[in-house]
């Protein structure tokens, strides 16, 4: 449930992706991608489960040619039921046989694969398989007409490639699509979520595209991404990452947490520490943080430098610890619960949590 003080969040139209729910007031689902050869099945099914195990609700996988297409149903009966989504590019043939093998959604720009017979030949079979389609428009792919008329890659240019493909859809009667716009730089990435959100109520997969290594790229996702999700933006997501997918699962729900919409453990907050701490707080902060890896329950834990502020200023963590000169505080809810001595700070600390 978003907190009291996030935007409220939009009430989008629903897609159903295999046992997953897109849009409307349903959790913000994770997304990710494999970085395996398709055609490698084993190897393929594995990351999915990896990704699955790790939190992803919804996992893409490259389909480049048909017979990379037709892999989708062996991926499938080797025990995955996250569902599957198809990427894919110009080759309408593609599309189609990922359909056939029972995939869960396409990813695919209608603009890109030919003339209108054959757009209507995909939105057709995706109508018949209940298949929805995301547009995944993309500033390094933009139209050369939209990037001529707009000077480079702009909000309004992501826009309306996006908006063109969707009309191209409707005058197929297709109805039964999830829109993304991403671009590696933030700002225009964020603009062009805002102005897609004020024209149309299809469900918004949001990411920042390119986003880097780790360090640089969970940075441009929280921003980018987290700042909408404040502004009541967005429906599903995908933090890119340089990286180990799973690493991107990791980011995308410590995201989801921080912005108050999506809890899946305990959230813990820590003082910057000032010349009134007498003690080595960073490393029992880091020792805390360890240790609740695991943890699922929802709560707030708090890591406060200072005995005479901390358990006022973490008074809404339902349980803390301040230290001092040998000795600290156990408190919760900004009630100090009883003195412990330093060394036994964070035992004390998780005998409490473990009572939670």
């Amino acid at each position: 449930m978003l907190e009291k003080y996030n935007a409220i969040r939009r009430a989008s139209r629903e897609i159903s992706v295999g046992g997953v729910t897109i849009g409307g007031q349903n959790p913000i689902a994770v997304q990710s991608m494999t970085n395996t050869d398709t055609l490698d099945i084993a190897a393929t099914a594995a990351q999915v489960r990896a990704l699955a195990d790790a939190g992803c609700d919804i996992v893409r996988i490259t389909a480049p040619t048909v017979e990379a297409a037709k892999t989708f149903a062996a991926i499938k009966e080797a025990g995955i039921t996250v569902p599957l989504v198809a990427d894919i590019h110009f080759d309408y043939r593609v599309a189609l046989a990922c359909v056939d093998a029972g995939v869960d959604k396409i990813r695919i720009n209608p603009g890109n694969i030919g003339d209108e017979n054959r757009v209507k030949a995909v939105a057709d079979a995706c109508r018949m398989h209940h298949v929805p389609i995301r547009i995944g428009v993309n500033g390094g792919s933009l139209e050369k007409e939209l990037l001529t008329r707009y000077g480079g890659v702009t909000a309004q240019a992501l826009v309306d490639s996006a908006m063109g493909h969707v009309h191209l859809l409707n005058d197929c009667g297709f109805d039964d699509i999830c829109i993304s716009v991403k671009c590696s730089r933030v700002p225009v990435n964020m603009a062009a979520y805002r102005m897609l959100h004020e024209q149309t109520d299809y469900p918004l997969h949001l990411g920042v595209t390119e986003a880097g290594t780790p360090e640089m790229g969970v940075l441009k996702s929280a921003i980018g991404i987290g700042g909408l999700l404040c502004m009541g933006v967005g429906d599903t997501l995908r933090v890119s990452l340089t990286a180990d997918p799973a690493e991107e699962i990791v980011a995308a729900r410590r995201i989801l947490q921080a912005a108050g919409i999506r809890r899946s453990g305990p959230d813990l907050i820590s003082c910057p520490t000032c010349g009134r701490t007498k003690y080595d707080m960073i490393p029992i902060a880091r020792e805390v943080e360890r240790r609740l890896q695991g943890c699922t329950k929802p709560i707030t834990v708090a890591v406060m430098g200072c005995v005479v502020n901390g358990p006022g200023e973490a008074s809404g963590a339902d349980v803390g610890i301040a230290g001092g000169n040998g000795e600290g505080l156990l408190f919760a809810r900004g009630k100090i619960l009883r003195k412990v001595p330093q060394e036994q700070l964070v035992d004390a600390l998780f005998q409490e949590i473990d009572k939670l």
